[in-house]
């Protein structure tokens, strides 16, 4: 009886602190999503801009010179929609690692869970990329492409994105505040990345072993499934999954476990080294 009165009082502060919890994070990404272009001129127009400019130079390359866009007429389309995701990556791990060292002065004083801080981060650049998929959505448009019923499942593999993404950026921002040079390293890591992933060349330029290690990547089966859903539905040639490159069906789920891992390993180390975080700073 004592047990079960102890459960229901409980409760009530539990919701509480949740409640709390939830609250702060919303105002920590609606402040640094509004900081984030605070002082520009064109302001959150740059969001848009700077994957467009990345396109254009990179299709004017790959597309015109190198005669990437002779293998499919999706193409562009589907350079846009791997530097967009890019973006969101690289911002989001970039903004996260930074996000316990940024807010130094809020952690000092204020007791509340340090992870919510970089889950503020990584929220501000989801807000980004919600922005950047309307202008994927305009060129979708502009391509007479129909919408279909299985679109639906794009937003499963932008969760799955999304979950990995942080799950790096808990890693990134709990060793920053022991080593400031994570950040150069992060920041050479990103190019190559970029580069190793097949955002620009179709992943089916890769010889066999290569793709299946590329593809084990969350990132580039997220990338691929999302083109395949959207692009490559009924082109079943252009259309090279984690699934197809495993040779099942359940290959898929490798990269998605993977992408989980690493977020329970960003959880637990945060968890971990945050008693210690306002001592360093």
């Amino acid at each position: 009886m004592i047990d079960a009165v102890a459960d229901t009082s409980a409760s009530p502060k539990h919701a509480f602190r949740l409640r709390h919890q939830l609250r702060t994070l919303q105002v920590l990404a609606a402040a640094d999503f509004k900081l984030k272009y605070t002082g520009s001129a064109l302001g959150y127009v740059w969001s848009v801009v700077k994957p467009l400019a990345l396109f254009t130079m990179l299709y004017l390359v790959f597309g015109r010179l190198f005669h990437l866009n002779a293998i499919s007429p999706y193409y562009p389309l589907a350079l846009l929609i791997g530097i967009v995701l890019f973006y969101f990556f690289s911002d989001g791990t970039t903004l996260g690692m930074t996000s316990i060292v940024a807010r130094g002065d809020l952690i000092r004083k204020l007791a509340f869970p340090r992870m919510i801080v970089t889950v503020s981060a990584t929220l501000t650049a989801a807000l980004t990329l919600a922005v950047n998929m309307t202008v994927i959505g305009g060129f979708i448009a502009w391509r007479d492409i129909v919408p279909r019923p299985n679109w639906i499942l794009v937003l499963p593999l932008l969760l799955e994105l999304y979950v990995f993404t942080l799950g790096v950026a808990l890693i990134l921002a709990t060793l920053f505040v022991r080593l400031r040079d994570v950040g150069q390293v992060w920041e050479l890591a990103l190019q190559l990345f970029f580069y190793a992933t097949p955002i620009v060349y179709p992943v089916g330029y890769l010889p066999p072993w290569a793709r299946n290690i590329a593809l084990l990547n969350p990132f580039a089966q997220v990338l691929q499934d999302i083109r395949s859903i959207i692009l490559y539905d009924d082109v079943p040639q252009n259309r090279i999954t984690a699934g197809d490159a495993f040779g099942s069906s359940f290959g898929s789920l490798i990269p998605v476990a993977i992408a989980i891992a690493i977020f329970i390993v960003g959880y637990y180390l945060m968890r971990r080294e945050e008693p210690w975080f306002a001592e360093r700073l």
